[in-house]
């Protein structure tokens, strides 16, 4: 995982992206994004706000938090309310009223899922038999995949619409974002390898029409704040579809001789390989430029993505979860409603400095759940954003100081204790 990096030099803008501190003997590092709305140190945790909304949480309290940026969907917000009504907004951040740095994904993602019937997640059930027409249980398809684009249905009202590489980029600089991303294909762990092998030349070629788009769109509108585009690197947990998933995309550069800003790493893989497979992809990417995971935020997987080089993430699971009664503390994950928590008028977390911690105890919570009111979702997403916010920026403090293995054994130590307790791996 630690191999030398081989990636041809950056041709990014300069001081896009700086590397300011780093992990020995890893690809681990520290440094910051430079945009438009303002500066991203990293590592970093994105918040999303999938609809222009982190749900049930004011823009306002994001920052409070210390949220940096957040990040907002494509294919959400081309159906509802329109990237024509963001973009006369003055863009995604005017738009939601957040006065940081946005990113938007290119929607690929829920094309596909949604498409399949999955909502939120894809079949990643390895236990399944291959195959490549992936549908969920009781589902109909509502996406259909072919080298052009894709064709699918609206979930919210059964419209029929089309998205294609330069679709997706037009869509993306009508929202605003900092930050975009080149549409890509997203597969499953249950699609065949020669599937998976289709996909990544897809993708490579539908990034290739990404940075030609973004390019042209740029140049046709030079007073629109600069947009970063990052290249999408998928292959599944094949390492030398990784590998060359990731080093194609570090050949695709415009007339200039200019490429993607930075990277994401996404695509299907199970938890155990997170770090192999950002490994893989890391030591095949320019140093210089960004690399964002897309999809994390759970403690270990935070701190295995970090070592192996990623630099931001984004999630919607600290919220989702906090909808859901699970809150976050630096003993583990539980969830409120537990009876045990009834007369307990302790915070979440004593040694969280939240919003909510400060001021409400899980008695209180308890309540709010059990008596179905709104406020429970608002308090207990302010807590587990700012959790894992913050845990982040310790991680991040922690590279700079040298301190990156001491806090990682402190904190999933203790975080995973009572996990590992019932698995019999503590006396």
């Amino acid at each position: 995982m630690t191999a030398p990096n081989t990636a041809r030099p950056s041709d990014s803008p300069a001081r896009f992206f700086t590397v300011e501190a780093e992990l020995p003997g890893r690809l681990g590092r520290a440094g910051t994004i430079r945009t438009p709305h303002g500066d991203i140190h990293t590592p970093a945790f994105i918040p999303v706000g999938t609809q222009a909304t982190v749900k049930a949480v004011l823009p306002e309290t994001m920052k409070e938090l210390g949220a940096q940026a957040i990040l907002a969907n494509a294919y959400h917000l081309y159906l509802q309310p329109g990237p024509d009504i963001v973009a006369a907004a003055g863009g995604l951040g005017a738009f939601m009223n957040w006065p940081g740095p946005t990113f938007t994904d290119s929607g690929g993602f829920q094309v596909l899922s949604l498409g399949a019937g999955f909502r939120k997640v894809l079949a990643m059930d390895t236990e399944r038999v291959q195959a490549d027409d992936i549908i969920a249980e009781g589902k109909e398809r509502l996406a259909a995949v072919d080298d052009d684009g894709v064709t699918f249905r609206s979930h919210l009202d059964g419209s029929t619409h089309r998205f294609t590489p330069e679709v997706s980029i037009g869509i993306q600089h009508r929202l605003g974002a900092d930050i975009i991303f080149a549409f890509d294909e997203l597969t499953t762990l249950v699609n065949t390898r020669g599937y998976q092998e289709q996909s990544v030349q897809r993708t490579h070629a539908w990034a290739v029409r990404c940075l030609a788009e973004h390019r042209r769109l740029a140049a046709a509108d030079p007073d629109q704040p600069r947009q970063a585009l990052f290249g999408v690197v998928q292959g599944a947990q094949y390492e030398d579809l990784r590998r060359q998933a990731a080093r194609g995309l570090t050949t695709i550069v415009d007339d200039e001789g200019a490429g993607f800003d930075g990277y994401g790493i996404g695509g299907a893989l199970e938890k155990q390989n997170l770090a192999t497979i950002v490994g893989w992809v890391s030591s095949e990417l320019p140093d210089d430029k960004p690399r964002h995971m897309l999809g994390i935020s759970e403690p270990d997987d935070l701190f295995a993505a970090v070592a192996a080089g990623a630099d931001t993430f984004d999630c919607v699971s600290p919220s989702r979860v906090a909808r859901n009664a699970a809150v976050y503390s630096v003993t583990g994950r539980f969830n409120i409603t537990n009876s045990r928590y009834r007369r307990d008028f302790t915070p979440i977390d004593a040694e969280c400095d939240c919003y909510t911690c400060a001021h409400y105890t899980r008695a209180y919570l308890h309540h709010l759940f059990k008596a179905k009111e709104i406020l429970s979702a608002t308090l207990c997403t302010i807590h587990n954003e700012r959790f894992t916010v913050r845990l982040v920026d310790q991680i991040r403090a922690a590279i700079r100081a040298g301190e990156f293995d001491e806090l990682r054994a402190h904190t999933l130590g203790r975080f995973y204790a009572e996990r590992d307790h019932r698995a019999g791996k503590c006396e």
